[in-house]
């Protein structure tokens, strides 16, 4: 326990069936808060919903296509519903790509971008009468080192996460008359499902993990518990003169002068 008090606190996230969503979840219901999960994947969405359940926590787990307004506006509904309020956002869903600027497909760019950064924009959206009644009201949107630095092979998913960094800012200057905080966390590399789809798919996975892990000065990945505390840090009280900023967790991989890794 890190001792956040969010007891009696809403919490949504997005992303919540697996790594870095999973976690900052979890985290948040140990902490006291009641979470709604939002994920496409309605078998681990649910297990996720199970593990929070069995140990005390509450939650609801909404089966939702991120990148569909209406399924966006209904489950936020839900979630007014059935809990009378919402106190923190945390936009986590995300995918990546490895292709070349050649090779992606127009309609595999806009896949990217519709779950990187469309669902940021209707969840924000959607969710702003709530979460203006609320006294403790956060977004945190987990964008990525790679939203600072660039990397070859994936010009859709920097491209998306540059973007999300930068709608985090924008936001942070919009809302803050309504007393509402907006953050992003930029992960480095991450224990997660989706670095191990991004690493598979280059032509020696596990060289490509060896020399990616070298080049962090911690000298490993990081856990995605590593990346929620930080979420749940910037939702919490003890952030609150802290909006309009990305906190980069990446075991010092930005201060190297190496520079990313292919």
């Amino acid at each position: 326990m890190n001792g956040f008090s969010f007891a009696d606190h809403v919490a949504l996230v997005t992303g919540s069936s697996s790594g870095i969503g999973r976690a900052v979840a979890l985290r948040f219901a140990q902490e006291g808060a009641t979470v709604a999960l939002l994920d496409r994947d309605g078998d681990k969405g649910s297990a996720v919903a199970e593990e929070i359940t069995a140990n005390g926590g509450t939650c609801e787990f909404l089966h939702v296509e991120l990148t569909n307004e209406h399924q966006i506006v209904a489950a936020i509904a839900s979630i007014k519903d059935r809990f009378k309020r919402l106190d923190h956002v945390v936009n986590n869903a995300g995918i990546v790509m490895v292709t070349s600027i050649e090779d992606c497909k127009a309609e595999d760019w806009d896949q990217v971008f519709n779950v990187n950064v469309r669902s940021v924009f209707l969840v924000v959206k959607y969710a702003l009468t709530a979460l203006r009644s609320s006294q403790y009201a956060s977004v945190v949107n987990v964008s990525s080192v790679s939203g600072l630095v660039a990397q070859k092979g994936t010009p859709a998913y920097v491209a998306s996460k540059g973007a999300v960094l930068m709608l985090s800012k924008a936001l942070a200057l919009d809302l803050a008359a309504d007393g509402i905080r907006v953050n992003c966390v930029c992960p480095g590399i991450t224990d997660t499902p989706m670095f191990h789809s991004h690493v598979n798919a280059t032509i020696d996975p596990a060289r490509t993990l060896q020399q990616r892990c070298r080049r962090v000065p911690l000298q490993r990945m990081l856990s995605p518990f590593e990346i929620a505390d930080a979420i749940l840090y910037l939702s919490s009280d003890r952030a609150s003169g802290i909006t309009g900023t990305e906190l980069v967790v990446d075991g010092g991989y930005l201060a190297t002068a190496e520079g990313p890794v292919d």
